[in-house]
């Protein structure tokens, strides 16, 4: 090699190297997203560095680091590694008003920067429910509203009834960088909304293991309804029997009032009332009437009724030598005991729509038709014998007067007669 050809080589060489340190000596950088309250960890990197220093400055372009030397007096700001080739600091207690874009210079002939953006959450406050009415009356208007602020971006409020989720309106308002947003539910209430847990819940970016959320629950005031519940379907003499008088209404209408036929209990021995109940210790037949339960509170009140008819003990009739033209099907009330509770009567009920009546109606009838059968019968066969038997017949003075002129001769004439009385013989059989 001559040496032109060596110069030529070594400029080469040292351009390169010169290239390959201007581009191993930019600084390197990241975008962070804390939130509120946070640390944040501000890193600034280099491939290659010839002792050449690392600063990091805020978005109003104070100085923070230069190098391991600290150059704001913020308790804050903490130095966590300084190197040639590293410089790391950290901001604790991130508030909304470290967000902006942060530099990292490194003084090289020129400086070259990189420039890290560092977003700050703002996390929302728990939320609060207003309008909710105490005690709300049954048919009321209501607005509940759901309020959360310092979120950052806005929030989202979502509202649950129990665990269903329903609708509400939403509006949100800006207040400096965060936000403040609310969320309406309007409705009218009903008695079917007493007890129900209505919660306002906020989802927010910020809020990654348990979102805030407030829960009221709503109190509805409405006028009782009542009902005559009793266990049995056939009730009869002798047996016991219990009536409930179910009641619902808010405050609740304790104790209710019970009467029969528009007046007093008849027999406070045998109809017991306690709370809600009326309970019979032995039915008989002067218990037959109407029962009403009578239930109040100061929003009004409710009244049910029920016609009690007591049925006669069940008897056993001789069974019957008459085979039936028709199957008669089991009587449903052969196997109902004196405390059968399958069936639940309510309200008013006609107790001639019980089987019992009907069965008992059924057998008399059956009865009626056999007596008048056998009686058909003897009727047929008392005139056909009548029938046979029918003629005139004489004395023996009778049948010799036709030709005798006195009675003396006739009786004579008749007993003359007795040598033909073989052959006038009448053989009846």
């Amino acid at each position: 090699m001559n040496l032109k050809s060596h110069l030529i080589f070594t400029l080469y060489t040292i351009h390169g190297i010169l290239l390959k340190g201007a581009s191993g000596q930019h600084p390197l950088v990241q975008n962070m997203t804390v939130t509120e309250g946070a640390t944040a960890n501000l890193t600034c990197r280099v491939e290659y560095n010839d002792n050449t220093s690392l600063q990091w400055s805020n978005p109003a372009q104070q100085t923070l680091f230069f190098g391991d030397k600290k150059a704001l007096r913020d308790n804050r700001i903490e130095l966590v590694r300084a190197s040639w080739s590293e410089l790391t600091i950290s901001i604790s207690d991130v508030t909304l008003s470290d967000e902006g874009m942060y530099t990292c210079s490194l003084f090289t002939m020129p400086v070259r920067t990189a420039k890290a953006y560092l977003t700050v959450l703002g996390v929302p406050e728990k939320p609060e429910i207003d309008g909710m009415t105490k005690p709300a009356l049954e048919g009321d208007h209501i607005t509940l509203t759901c309020m959360t602020q310092g979120s950052k971006p806005a929030a989202d409020l979502r509202w649950f009834r129990n665990e269903k989720e329903i609708k509400g309106v939403k509006e949100v308002n800006a207040s400096g960088k965060t936000f403040t947003v609310r969320s309406s539910l309007q409705m009218y209430v009903d008695r079917n909304d007493d007890g129900v847990a209505y919660t306002c819940k906020v989802d927010h970016v910020a809020l990654t293991q348990t979102p805030q959320q407030a829960t009221e629950v709503l109190e509805v005031h409405y006028a009782p309804r009542v009902e005559i519940i009793q266990p049995l379907a056939v009730p009869q003499e002798g047996q016991y029997l219990k009536m409930e008088c179910v009641s619902k209404g808010n405050p609740s209408p304790d104790p209710v009032l019970w009467t029969k036929d528009g007046g007093e209990l008849p027999d406070l021995e045998r109809m017991i009332v306690e709370g809600r109940e009326l309970t019979f210790t032995s039915l008989n037949k002067t218990d037959n009437g109407t029962y009403r339960c009578e239930a109040s509170n100061h929003l009004g009140t409710s009244i049910a009724e029920y016609v009690l008819y007591v049925y006669d003990d069940p008897t056993t009739l001789p069974p019957s030598t008459t085979p039936p033209l028709h199957p008669i099907p089991p009587d449903p009330t052969a196997q109902l005991g004196s405390r059968a509770s399958e069936p639940t009567v309510t309200g008013n009920r006609d107790p001639n729509a019980v089987g019992q009546r009907g069965t008992d109606h059924a057998l008399i009838g059956g009865v009626v038709a056999v007596v008048v059968f056998v009686t058909l019968c003897l009727i047929i066969v008392l005139g056909r014998y009548l029938a046979r038997h029918k003629g005139t017949y004489l004395t023996n003075e009778a049948k010799g007067a036709d030709d005798a002129p006195d009675a003396d001769t006739a009786i004579i004439n008749a007993e003359g007669n007795h040598a033909h009385a073989e052959e006038k013989k009448e053989y009846f059989i």
